[in-house]
């Protein structure tokens, strides 16, 4: 198989990114906070990619058109992939919209199928799902996913249970709060959290699971010291920056890599998850 990845912490075989284009012009459009630098993102976003692949991953890069849309090089949110296939989202974030199909594109020239496509009016952003195993999809509702994504989401996956968790009203809609933002799996039974922003219901269910935590410090919170991506169980590649988050991962056993992204990252709230969308895990 090519694809199929129910999973956030089995081993990356095959993972799909984009390239930054060089048209920053619609950043403030965007929300980013600052506008990159083209040289400077660009050799951010190779030297990520070597990152990857250094682990045995195969990058894919996308093949199409970003048409100036700065959050296109964050391919996580347009779509999951499971088992059966991709499943097309519909970002919450309406500027996000014409990526659905662009990444539609990249999924064919990658040998992905699409299974199906979420429809109005359900509202959904990769960056609210997380899986937990291959078996459970874990979803937070909030101003970019809403209720009708999380019942279609059920029956595009009838064999996966599908849960919704209420996220945080936290700085309102204009400011991007994924389910990402607060969680990131390193192993079937470990995760990195901030606990201050998740869900009551949540962190029981996470803690009936037997899911340990690995805490981010409140000081580390804002730089994206939550959003790791697991290369494999308790191997992690992280933004440079979250000396503590690192150290505390370490003290749990994760193996942790480090890239720079202040140009790539943090300047459009992209973390290393953001910026890969998994094709193929296991």
């Amino acid at each position: 198989m090519s694809y199929g990845s129910q999973s956030m912490t089995a081993p990356l075989r095959r993972v799909l990114v984009r390239k930054p284009d060089g048209d920053f012009s619609r950043w403030r459009e965007y929300g980013w906070r600052a506008e990159p630098d083209a040289r400077g993102i660009a050799a951010e976003h190779k030297a990520f990619c070597e990152a990857l692949a250094a682990d045995g991953a195969e990058v894919v890069f996308a093949v199409s058109e970003s048409d100036g849309n700065p959050d296109a090089i964050y391919v996580y949110d347009p779509a999951i992939v499971a088992d059966s296939g991709a499943i097309l989202l519909r970002p919450g974030k309406e500027g996000r919209r014409a990526e659905v199909a662009a990444i539609a594109a990249d999924f064919e020239a990658a040998g992905v199928p699409v299974a199906t496509e979420l429809t109005e009016p359900a509202l959904a952003e990769g960056g609210d799902t997380v899986w937990l195993d291959e078996k459970t999809l874990i979803v937070g509702r909030g101003y970019r996913t809403n209720d009708a994504a999380v019942t279609q989401l059920g029956e595009a996956l009838p064999e996966v249970e599908v849960i919704g968790f209420d996220l945080p009203h936290y700085h309102g809609p204009g400011e991007v709060l994924h389910l990402l933002s607060m969680i990131s799996p390193l192993d079937r039974d470990l995760a990195l959290v901030y606990l201050p922003l998740m869900p009551v219901p949540m962190v029981e269910h996470l803690r009936e699971r037997g899911i340990q935590f690995v805490e981010v410090p409140d000081d580390e919170f804002g730089s994206m010291g939550c959003n790791v991506l697991a290369l494999a169980p308790r191997v992690a590649l992280a933004l440079d920056g979250n000396p503590e988050t690192r150290r505390r991962m370490e003290q749990a056993g994760v193996d942790v890599r480090v890239f720079e992204g202040d140009e790539l990252s943090r300047k459009g709230d992209g973390g290393p998850t953001c910026l890969t969308r998994p094709l193929l895990r296991g």
